[in-house]
């Protein structure tokens, strides 16, 4: 059976800072978007991730700058069952996607870094913040939202309505 692959997946590794700050950062983006791309669900995931854990709070912080909530989020593992459904994986650095593809070695889901799209020599991998300052995790913000026109673009040359 198919399934139609109609989401996206954030990756990183535990799930509590890098990933839920990219799913919301890219739904939003693409919800002031026209149809097929408003229709896609962003999640996250973890490549070492538990269930259930809230979002650090540096990370809730941080979004709250840019007015976005991320109190109610709950930590979830990469499985199966998710990447069965993705469209694309945008991890946060090479060892998130090297994981994926060593669990996972007949994944058919497009995989790609975060960043990869913003072009020039621009550093494509994003650090990760956890148990670091706030401004650590500005930093890890900032990267991200550079990156949010460069990822909608690929999604717009590359998605179709499912």
């Amino acid at each position: 059976m198919t399934h139609k692959r109609d989401h996206l997946i954030m990756l990183c590794t535990g799930n509590v800072c890098r990933s839920p700050m990219a799913a919301k950062l890219i739904q939003h983006a693409l919800d002031a978007e026209g149809s097929p791309l408003n229709e896609i669900s962003v999640i996250s995931a973890g490549v070492a991730a538990g269930y259930g854990e809230p979002a650090s709070s540096n990370s809730v912080r941080a979004l709250k700058k840019v007015n976005l909530d991320l109190s109610q989020h709950q930590s979830q593992p990469i499985t199966a069952d998710l990447l069965e459904r993705a469209f694309a994986v945008f991890g946060m650095t090479h060892s998130h996607l090297d994981v994926l593809q060593a669990y996972y070695p007949e994944i058919k889901t497009r995989l790609h870094l975060f960043r990869e799209f913003i072009g020039g020599d621009a550093d494509i991998e994003i650090p990760d913040p956890f148990g670091g300052p706030l401004p650590l995790y500005s930093d890890c913000l900032d990267s991200m939202v550079e990156a949010v026109p460069s990822l909608v673009a690929y999604l717009k040359r590359e998605y179709k309505a499912q």
